[in-house]
């Protein structure tokens, strides 16, 4: 295979710059387990048990297995100098990213006697979770559950259906895009915009935010196309590559992670698209999707820091 002039922008956010990519995530989990220790009152000698619930099956699999390992990698470390003698178990459930097996985890997850429940990926799916976890709270006062989110990032979560019960500790759509935007106006050689994304809140939400900032601050760019996709179900994006090239984007803003990226930065690359990528979840992907990228034919992946953003109803309040 040639290569090509295909390039991807990494926008992604840190509460805080952190250098090396791999380790943003164990950073985060480290946090979770932080707050989590400060609000359980655990004594010396328990076990405080964390639900995680991400796929562990499906295209997305190797994303949910690569977070689980790492959160299973710091509670180990914790394990071995927590100066209170608490320690942290992580019990690893499939969602097969599906609402509906979620709420069924959140009720197997309490009927184990679990508080905690710790959640990524997928919007839809913490959507459900918030509902689940609010009605378990309403109807068993006393047994309590509590939701931490790393990376589900629909601003509603924090805004007009904010959850006492729900922390994140991510910037939403809004802010990543505001960002992403911020530097993309300075780029004079963005002419020509597609917009392509996953067809559910999250997806739709970049797109939306993506025409707000660019109409306010390049206002002579052109969104050419706008385009959907099913989560985490396309294995082949060939005929998505096609409409982005027949529209005649030199870029395209795409809010795509795991697999949905990675084959989608794989068929450009077999296709010929020499456009670039606009997008902040390459660090998301593990080795394995990686590889799809035939990432010896990207020869400028650039990434851009930044510091954390804040928002109301424990939204990044760490």
């Amino acid at each position: 295979m040639k290569k090509n002039s295909l390039s991807v922008v990494n926008l992604f956010n840190l509460n805080g710059a952190i250098e090396m990519i791999r380790l943003n995530r164990v950073t985060f989990f480290v946090t979770t387990l932080l707050f989590m220790y400060s609000t359980s009152f655990a004594q010396k000698g328990e076990t405080v048990k964390i639900a995680w619930i991400d796929p562990l099956s499906g295209l997305m699999a190797p994303v949910g297995s690569n977070g689980l390992k790492s959160f299973k990698f710091v509670a180990e470390e914790f394990n071995k100098s927590n100066p209170a003698g608490v320690k942290f178990e992580i019990i690893g459930m499939d969602n097969k990213l599906s609402p509906a097996e979620s709420i069924n985890e959140v009720t197997a997850a309490v009927d184990q006697g679990i508080h905690y429940v710790v959640q990524g990926n997928g919007s839809s799916v913490a959507g459900a979770i918030i509902e689940a976890v609010n009605k378990n709270n309403e109807r068993n006062p006393g047994k309590e559950v509590l939701y931490f989110n790393y990376a589900a990032v629909d601003p509603d979560y924090t805004n007009s259906k904010c959850s006492y019960w729900h922390f994140r500790f991510d910037a939403d759509t809004s802010m990543k895009i505001e960002a992403l935007t911020t530097f993309m106006k300075d780029q004079a050689d963005i002419k020509k915009v597609f917009l392509m994304n996953q067809d559910y809140s999250h997806g739709h939400q970049v797109s939306k935010y993506a025409k707000e900032n660019l109409t306010l601050k390049r206002p002579d760019i052109q969104i050419v196309g706008e385009d959907y996709h099913p989560l985490a179900k396309v294995r082949d994006f060939t005929p998505y590559i096609a409409k982005i090239k027949a529209s005649g984007a030199d870029t395209v803003i795409t809010g795509n992670w795991g697999s949905d990226l990675a084959l989608l930065i794989k068929a450009a690359n077999e296709g010929g698209y020499t456009g670039k990528f606009y997008t902040y979840y390459v660090n998301r992907d593990t080795n394995s999707d990686w590889n799809l990228w035939g990432r010896q034919n990207i020869p400028s992946l650039q990434q851009l820091l930044l510091n954390g953003w804040k928002n109301g109803c424990h939204d990044g309040r760490v």
